[in-house]
């Protein structure tokens, strides 16, 4: 497998990785107008992802939780709308099938849902539902399976799951080689490692955009046995305990 690493500006990592029998070729700007538009400044991360997407190539995004990945899925969905494809948004839970059900439904309207429990418009265009759902009509042949342009795996890093990964790998190694994914996953160290799975698998180019940038700062608080309150021990600038070692 060849790795490209493209050009990008610092707070935002952007690679490629290539089939042996792929020459590396930079991503095309986006002619006429966008699939979707949005009322706020992309972060540089949504937008390289973004760009992966207009080329119709596959990409992993990596990124901490809220920091926006949702968007680039959103965006995947409006393009495949518009080009009248199917795509299907899998979760790891039914109740992020729901919430993402409701999310896309509002926005796009052609949007179905099939989990274990309920079936809502099942010949819609964008489909919602867990990767074991999935996995099972992948078994059975669905029809639906054989129509579908894009595949949209939220929280992906479930493929490390000693239960559960099997059914995420099962899942894309089924999916056919004509299919491209969206993967969203919080941090992970092997991004790359995966990336050359998929390239190696289905044969196309994978890309990996990741960002370390947390948008909302994280912070630690402990709740000590026998005192009052909660007491503030790391921000996201400093771990606050260390400073008492010096006090």
């Amino acid at each position: 497998m060849k790795l490209h690493t493209v050009e990008t500006i610092e707070s935002c990592l952007h690679e490629v990785v290539l089939p042996p029998n792929f020459e590396y070729v930079p991503l095309k700007p986006l002619v006429g107008p966008p699939a979707k538009e949005y009322k706020f400044n992309l972060d540089p991360f949504q937008r390289e992802a973004i760009s992966c997407l207009q080329n119709n190539q596959s990409v992993l995004v990596s990124a901490h939780t809220s920091a926006g990945k949702t968007v680039v899925a959103e965006y995947a969905v409006a393009m495949a709308l518009r080009e009248k494809q199917r795509v299907i948004y899998t979760t790891p839970i039914k109740a992020l099938s729901n919430q993402k059900y409701r999310e896309l439904h509002e926005e796009f309207k052609d949007v179905g849902l099939m989990t274990g429990d309920v079936t809502i418009n099942p010949s819609a265009s964008c489909l919602i539902m867990t990767t074991e759902i999935l996995r099972s009509m992948l078994y059975r042949g669905s029809e639906i399976t054989r129509e579908v342009a894009w595949v949209i795996f939220d929280e992906i890093h479930y493929l490390r799951d000693k239960e559960r990964g099997v059914i995420w790998e099962e899942t894309i190694i089924l999916l056919p080689d004509n299919v491209h994914y969206v993967f969203l996953s919080a941090t992970i160290p092997n991004a790359k490692q995966f990336a050359e799975w998929i390239s190696f698998l289905h044969n196309q180019p994978c890309h990996v955009v990741y960002t370390d940038v947390r948008p909302v700062p994280l912070h630690h608080y402990i709740y000590p046995a026998g005192a009052d309150g909660l007491h503030l021990v790391v921000d996201e600038t400093v771990l606050l305990f260390q400073l008492f070692l010096y006090l």
